[in-house]
């Protein structure tokens, strides 16, 4: 089934065809888990309706004045800057009020903008037309910003569905001047220029993708609130500090090393601190990482590569002994053992590299002399000729020549061949005085038995 409210084809997402409030071509997609539920009062229910423009990249707040209960999914028109847009409902309901609070906004505001009806085929039409625009107006405004050295990168370009308006986003490191280049896009594409900056993390999830994890990217599906993210992070986990691996396609740090980081700070309360370095008696203890799975902390001694697990309850006792300047003799370790299963070894035995190239030689070897004993065998048969058991005639005649059994698959010996013809002729020469009637029967010449393929 196609999708029916727009024409990008089968959404994904849930797999669950039919639309895209299913979740499919909608990139921050909300599922209301309150659509279902009863209320006692209907009439005092949210009349705020959250639309969202251009597949989700940007959500806003609108005011349902009108006797229509919209679904999500619907294409509404709604009030814009001197004209109208077009977007779809993406939240209705309890959920819009919670929406609200999150994004501090009043329910009674007066700038909320109001929702004006449903899309007819006209605005839809016209909204389509308008998109199509956008991919060329975003390479002309780049060229244009090129050509007035203005330091900035256009990251996106979204045009109101009258075509009356033009949002332009874009991401520079500084401030911009960039008062001559609105006025040379008003004039170029004939819109009302509205420039908005963004950062590097917003661009992405208007770009969208895939991530490392092999999911789509976090800031282009659901995450709206972008929280700064440092390297501590990363240490806290245990991870090496790679700027590679550690950073998105936005080229800065990972927003996922946030989601787990409080579970590790809470589990981290546990261990001792100033644990870094331990005195024994074979030298100084480094302290490598902190396993939060199984209370353990692992060292490294500078005369040895191994690394040492040590409890928890080992470090705090051998530190008070450091305090008493007491070194121990040496740490205290534990036996880790994995969970791991253990691996079964194959039932088929690996012979590579037992097979040289002497077997190989001599089993060709032997292959050759048996070639040649069956192929002397045929020249010895050929040679004694038929034997005459009282059924057989003079080999002088011609008529009564018989040609020894030919074996199959064997090949005539040339020598042979040629004194076999030279005989013949010899023999049919007196043979030419008969008349035309009795010709002689030629008989072909033998042939020896061939080897066999």
């Amino acid at each position: 089934m196609s999708c029916t409210s727009c024409s990008t084809g089968k959404p994904g997402g849930c797999q669950s065809n039919g639309g895209c409030s299913t979740g499919g071509c909608n990139r921050m997609n909300v599922h209301d888990w309150l659509a279902n539920l009863p209320f006692s009062d209907p009439e005092s229910g949210c009349r705020i309706v959250e639309i969202s423009f251009n597949q989700g990249s940007r959500k806003d707040f609108f005011r349902n004045n009108s006797l229509h209960m919209f679904e999500k999914g619907e294409i509404v028109s709604v009030e814009g800057i001197s004209g109208f847009d077009v977007g779809t409902v993406s939240m209705t309901g309890e959920l819009v009020r919670l929406q609200l609070k999150k994004k501090s906004v009043k329910e009674d505001s007066p700038e909320i903008k109001k929702i004006l009806r449903r899309s007819t085929e006209t605005d839809i039409s016209k909204w389509k037309e308008t998109k199509l625009r956008e991919p060329e107006v975003l390479i002309r405004s780049r060229a244009m910003a090129r050509q007035l050295k203005v330091d900035l990168k256009m990251a996106e370009v979204e045009i109101q569905a009258d075509g009356r308006k033009a949002t332009f986003f874009y991401i520079a490191d500084d401030r911009v001047d960039f008062r001559e280049l609105i006025k040379v896009y008003a004039g170029e594409f004939r819109v009302k220029v509205e420039m908005k900056q963004i950062g590097a993390r917003q661009e992405a999830g208007k770009v969208g993708g895939i991530g490392s994890c092999g999911r789509e990217l976090c800031c282009s599906t659901w995450l709206t609130d972008f929280k700064s993210v440092n390297t501590n992070a990363a240490r806290y986990q245990n991870l090496s500090i790679n700027q590679t691996k550690l950073s998105g396609q936005c080229g800065r740090l990972k927003c996922c090393l946030n989601y787990e980081l409080d579970t590790y700070l809470d589990a981290l309360q546990h261990f001792p601190e100033d644990a870094e370095i331990l005195e024994v008696a074979k030298g100084r203890a480094f302290l490598i990482k902190k396993d939060i799975f199984r209370n353990l902390m692992w060292y490294s001694m500078p005369e040895s590569t191994k690394h040492y697990p040590v409890t928890i309850e080992g470090v705090k006792k051998i530190q008070a002994q450091n305090r008493e300047g007491i070194k121990p003799e040496a740490l205290e370790t534990v036996e880790v053992i994995s969970g791991k299963p253990k691996e079964v070894e194959p039932e088929f035995v690996d012979v590579v590299g037992q097979i040289s190239l002497r077997t190989l030689e001599r089993n060709t070897k032997k292959r050759r002399d048996r070639e040649r004993d069956t192929r002397q065998q045929g020249l010895q048969g050929i040679r004694q000729g038929p034997k005459d058991g009282g059924q057989g005639q003079q080999p002088d005649s011609p008529q009564g020549q018989q040609r020894p059994p030919q074996q199959r698959g064997q090949q005539r010996p040339p020598q042979q061949k040629g004194q076999q013809q030279s005989q013949q002729k010899g023999k049919q020469r007196p043979q030419q005085q008969r008349p035309p009637q009795q010709r002689p029967q030629q008989q072909r010449p033998p042939q020896p038995p061939t080897e066999p393929k």
